[in-house]
């Protein structure tokens, strides 16, 4: 008898441990790999001008002079910058204006910059206010003649660009922007 209840306790366990597998079974899932895949984020910008770089001046006319610079489409959010430095007889000489959309770096002389969204990457933004300096009327030709090829006022334009987010949850200040790209 001891063996007839030695195998019913043995045939039992089994039953047991067969249902509990089988239900541990049917409690389990797997789903599908999902890859993440993290690429690289950039900034690229352009700064063309089609009007050459030499001018003729005439007191009181204006030449055309186009720089536009372009945040290349696929760069991230960013601020955009443009740094004119002007000789130091070019005030004697011309004068010119920002076009409109830029504004003014606090604290920094002749330094502009703008947010540049996504929606907005590839737009070509002009540098000076109707692509144009002025020669002063009051520049003389005595003015003109004595200037020589080292004394030629000259209007040096530098974009640049950088992120506008600082983390997830934080953006840059235009200031700060600016001191990561200049080192200042």
């Amino acid at each position: 008898m001891k063996k007839k209840s030695l195998a019913l306790i043995f045939s039992l366990a089994l039953i047991v441990i067969g249902i509990a597998g089988g239900t541990l079974a049917w409690l389990t899932a797997k789903t599908n790999t999902v890859v993440n895949t993290f690429t690289t984020s950039d900034i690229e910008i352009t700064l063309a001008e089609s009007t050459g770089d030499t001018y003729k001046m005439v007191p009181g006319f204006t030449i055309a002079k186009d720089p536009k610079v372009t945040v290349l489409e696929g760069s991230e959010k960013c601020y955009l910058f443009v740094k004119l430095e002007k000789s130091a007889n070019f005030d004697a000489f011309l004068s010119y204006e920002i076009a409109d959309g830029w504004t003014a770096l606090d604290g920094t002389a002749n330094v502009y910059y703008r947010v540049v969204e996504p929606a907005d990457m590839g737009t070509n933004y002009s540098v000076l206010k109707n692509d144009r300096v002025t020669v002063l009327e009051t520049v003389t030709k005595t003015d003109l003649n004595g200037l020589t090829t080292d004394t030629y006022p000259d209007l040096k334009i530098t974009a640049y660009a950088s992120q506008y987010h600082k983390n997830a949850t934080e953006i840059f200040t235009a200031s700060e922007a600016w001191t990561s790209i200049s080192g200042n």
